[in-house]
C-alpha cells in the first residue's frame, strides 16, 4: 500500500488502538507498551498489504494477535496479568548476599513508586503477608501481587543498570541573590523555600530540561525517596510545575550560568544614552507637574529630596515599554498566601573576562530594592512607596520596610500616641529606621493626597522618546532569551522591554542630576527618606 494512504489510516485509528488496548491492560503503563505494538504491526502490515476490503476488520484481526503474543510473552516473564489472569509473584526473590549487591538493590528500591516501594519492603523486609498488605493499601490482593512482579523486574533492570550522578550530583547549584516581584507570604519571600540547597538544586534540575521524579533523583545523585516530600511541598507551592507524563518543569526565573562582558556594556551605553534623553527632555516636564504642589512636608525643607523621588517613580512607572505577553504561567502562587514572580541569580562564568571596559559607568551599583508599596489596613488612605538604593541610608530591603513602622508615623503625627514606656518599642523602631530624629522630630517626606491622585499628575515621556529605544530593546530582548530555556523566553523579552527604562536607568538619572549638580548633594539625614514617600490624609506638624 502507498505509504501516504498508510499513514492516513494510522492517524485515523490510533486512537482507536489505543483505547483498545487500555480495555485489555492492567494499567496504563502497559497499555501504552501494548498500545505502541499494536500500532507497529498494524502499520507494518498494511504496507505490506496491496488491497484491503475490510480495513476496520483487518486493522482488529491483528490487534488480537498482536494481543495474544504479548499475553503468551507476559507469562514467560511472569510480571504481568492482564484481563483478571493471576500470575504466581516470586516470594523466594533472593534480595542479595554480598554487601556491595545489597547497596545496589537497596538502592534500586529507592527507585521504585512510592506504592511499589511500600508494597515491597512490606513484604521482604517486614515480612507481611499478601493479605496484611492489601488490606493496609486497600488494595486488591491481586493488585499487591502485581506490584510485587513489576517491581521485581524494575529491580532486576535496575540492578544491572550504571546509574550515572547529574552535573548537580557532583557541583550543585548555589544561590547569589534571590528574589521576587509581588506579594509575599506573611513569614518571607522565595527564599523560605529556596534558600534550603538541596530544594534549590531540585527546581533548578528541571530548568533546562522537564524531568521525572526519577530523573530528578539520578540527576542529584540521590534516590527519589529522599525527594518525594520536597517535590510535593515545591509543587504545592508552585516553584515546580507537573506536566504530562509526570514531569515536572519550573518557571523560576534563573540567570545565565555564563555571560558576556562586552555584551552586557552593549546595553549599558543604551541606557545611559536614555538615562541623557530622559534627563534633558522628560525630568523638566516632571519638575513642572508637581511644581505648584504644596501639600508635601520635606524634613529640612530641600524640594529637591522631593522632585527626586518622584522622578524616580515617574521613569520606572511611567517609562515602561510596551509589550503583549501573558505571564500568568510564571507566578508563583504559594499556599501561604504568597504571589509574585520569583527570580535566582546564581554564580556564572563570564565568557570573555579579559574585556576592558570602555566607559567608567560600568562599575557603579544600579541594584536597587523596590518600588516597594505598603498599604495601611488600619489607617485608610495611608500608604508608601519607597525605592532602596546606594542614594539612600536605609537597611534590610523589603525584610526591614514594614508597614507597621508607617502606622506608628502616622500616630506619632496625629498625636494619638506619645514618648511614653506603653509605646517604647514603636519609638525605639523609628529611631532605629531614622524616622524620628534625636530630638522627636519626624524625618520622612509625607504627602497630603492619595498616592494613585498624586502620580496621576506625571505625564508619559512621549512616543519620540520611547520610539527611540523601544527597537533596540526588543532586539536585545530576542537575542537575551536565546540564553534561556524555551519556557522562560516569554518573561524575559517581557522583562527586558518592559523595564528596559526601570531601576537602573533611573539610577542612572539620579547620577546625571547629582553628578552634574542640577541638584544638591544628599545628606546623611536626607537620605534616610530619600526615594520615599508617605501618603496620608494630614501633614506631620511644624
Amino acid at each position: 500500500m502507498d505509504k501516504q494512504k498508510a499513514d492516513r489510516i494510522i492517524v485515523e485509528y490510533v486512537h482507536k488502538i489505543y483505547g483498545f488496548a487500555v480495555k485489555k491492560s492492567y494499567s496504563y503503563e502497559e497499555a501504552e507498551e501494548l498500545g505502541a505494538e499494536m500500532v507497529k504491526e498494524v502499520y507494518l502490515s498494511i504496507l505490506k498489504a496491496r488491497e484491503i476490503v475490510n480495513i476496520e476488520g483487518y486493522i482488529w484481526r491483528i490487534c488480537e494477535n498482536t494481543y495474544a503474543k504479548y499475553v503468551a510473552s507476559s507469562k514467560k516473564k511472569q510480571g504481568i496479568a492482564l484481563d483478571g489472569v493471576e500470575l504466581p509473584y516470586y516470594d523466594e526473590y533472593d534480595l542479595g548476599d554480598s554487601g556491595e549487591e545489597l547497596k545496589k538493590l537497596r538502592r534500586e528500591i529507592g527507585f521504585l513508586t512510592c506504592r511499589r516501594r511500600k508494597i515491597v519492603y512490606s513484604f521482604y523486609y517486614e515480612g507481611k503477608s499478601i493479605q496484611t498488605i492489601a488490606a493496609e493499601q486497600e488494595l486488591p490482593e491481586g493488585t499487591v501481587k502485581w506490584h510485587l512482579n513489576k517491581a521485581r523486574n524494575d529491580l532486576k533492570e535496575g540492578f544491572s543498570m550504571e546509574r550515572k550522578v547529574g552535573n548537580l550530583g557532583i557541583s550543585p547549584v548555589e544561590a547569589v541573590v534571590i528574589s521576587h516581584h509581588g506579594k509575599t507570604e506573611a513569614d518571607g519571600g522565595p527564599e523560605k523555600y529556596l534558600k534550603d540547597r538541596l530544594n534549590l538544586n531540585i527546581v533548578y534540575s528541571v530548568y533546562d530540561t522537564p524531568r521525572t521524579k526519577e530523573e530528578i533523583a539520578e540527576e542529584l545523585g540521590m534516590t527519589p525517596v529522599f525527594l518525594e516530600d520536597r517535590i510535593i511541598l515545591l509543587t504545592e507551592n508552585g516553584f515546580l510545575t507537573e506536566l504530562p507524563g509526570k514531569r515536572y518543569t519550573t518557571y523560576v526565573k534563573f540567570s545565565p550560568r555564563k555571560i558576556s562582558l562586552e555584551a552586557g556594556e552593549n546595553v549599558l551605553k543604551m541606557k545611559l544614552l536614555a538615562a541623557r534623553e530622559l534627563t534633558e527632555q522628560y525630568v523638566p516636564k516632571v519638575r513642572e507637574a508637581i511644581a505648584d504642589f504644596q501639600e508635601v512636608y520635606i524634613p529640612g525643607g530641600n524640594r529637591e529630596l522631593f522632585e527626586a523621588a518622584v522622578i524616580f517613580y515617574a521613569v520606572t512607572e511611567k517609562c515602561c515599554l510596551p509589550i503583549d505577553r501573558d505571564l500568568s504561567n510564571y507566578r508563583i502562587r504559594t499556599l501561604g498566601g504568597g504571589d509574585y514572580y520569583c527570580t535566582v541569580d546564581v554564580k556564572h562564568e563570564i565568557v570573555d573576562p579579559d574585556y576592558q571596559f570602555t566607559i567608567t559607568e560600568s562599575v557603579k551599583d544600579y541594584g536597587c530594592c523596590g518600588p516597594m508599596t505598603r498599604k495601611s489596613e488600619k489607617y485608610d488612605g495611608l500608604f508608601a512607596w519607597s525605592v532602596d538604593s546606594r542614594f539612600c541610608s536605609r537597611e534590610g530591603n523589603w525584610r526591614n520596610n514594614m508597614t507597621s513602622d508607617y502606622e506608628a508615623v502616622y500616630e506619632v503625627m496625629t498625636g494619638s500616641i506619645t514618648d511614653t514606656q506603653a509605646n517604647a518599642d514603636k519609638y525605639n523602631r523609628l529611631r532605629e529606621r531614622g524616622f524620628l530624629t534625636p530630638d522627636g522630630k519626624l524625618n520622612i517626606m509625607v504627602v497630603k493626597d492619595d498616592f494613585h491622585d498624586f502620580f496621576n499628575r506625571i505625564p508619559d515621556p512621549g512616543k519620540e522618546i520611547m520610539d527611540t529605544f523601544a527597537g533596540f530593546a526588543l532586539e536585545q530582548a530576542m537575542l537575551a532569551a536565546k540564553m534561556y530555556p524555551s519556557q522562560m523566553q516569554d518573561l524575559v523579552v517581557a522583562d527586558f522591554v518592559r523595564y528596559f527604562m526601570g531601576n537602573f536607568v533611573a539610577m542612572m538619572v539620579m547620577d546625571r542630576l547629582y553628578d552634574h549638580k542640577i541638584f544638591r548633594p544628599l545628606t546623611e539625614v536626607e537620605k534616610v527618606t530619600s526615594h520615599l514617600l508617605l501618603f496620608a490624609d494630614r501633614l506631620p506638624e511644624g
